[in-house]
């Protein structure tokens, strides 16, 4: 019987799993006076709860996190990356964006060319990482809550990967919208 006492004990053993993330909205009550531009712009934003905004953001802030299920943000968190993010800001062909990013991918392999396919796998690959909560808030200020995500893609020049963080802005209901294609290393 010890053979089978070892299956089924591998069998039916408790499997560490990734927990699922509780998620939050952040929720803006107004109570009938103004507020905070930064505040106004967190409203109805959604945040894994151990890696949200600090509330309160102020002296007499009246923003909550309110728990929301995790299959909300399953079946309606977005990504937005508009194609204009690779073609012309980051291959920037004709020079008026003044930042080097470009030349970068071009080190490893990429062209203007590419940017279709960088778009659509940053755009995927930031989706699935805000879901599963592998991101880091940055600044918030009057434009909204900046997250940065950390993308993988193959070099096309040689063997092996290259990680680089993205940067985001938070939006309401779960959309998130790429404001750099490359925030830095």
């Amino acid at each position: 019987m010890g053979i089978l006492e070892d299956v089924f004990t591998a069998a039916f053993r408790k499997i560490d799993a990734p927990s699922i993330p509780q998620w939050v909205a952040c929720i803006h009550i107004p109570m009938g006076i103004t507020h905070c531009e930064a505040c106004l712009k967190l409203d109805k934003c959604w945040f894994v709860d151990e890696n949200k905004p600090a509330l309160p953001q102020h002296p007499h802030c009246h923003c909550e996190a309110i728990p929301i299920p995790f299959s909300r943000v399953l079946n309606e968190a977005t990504a937005e990356c508009r194609y204009s993010k690779f073609n012309p800001y980051l291959f920037d062909p004709k020079g008026i964006y003044g930042h080097e990013k470009g030349p970068l991918f071009n080190k490893w392999g990429y062209t203007i060319e590419d940017s279709e396919w960088l778009r659509a796998e940053v755009e995927q690959q930031g989706l699935e990482k805000y879901i599963a909560g592998q991101y880091t808030l940055g600044e918030l200020d009057e434009n909204g809550q900046r997250v940065n995500i950390r993308v993988e893609i193959p070099r096309k020049d040689k063997e092996g990967t290259v990680s680089f963080k993205t940067g985001w802005m938070a939006r309401a209901n779960g959309r998130i919208e790429l404001a750099t294609p490359y925030g830095g290393k």
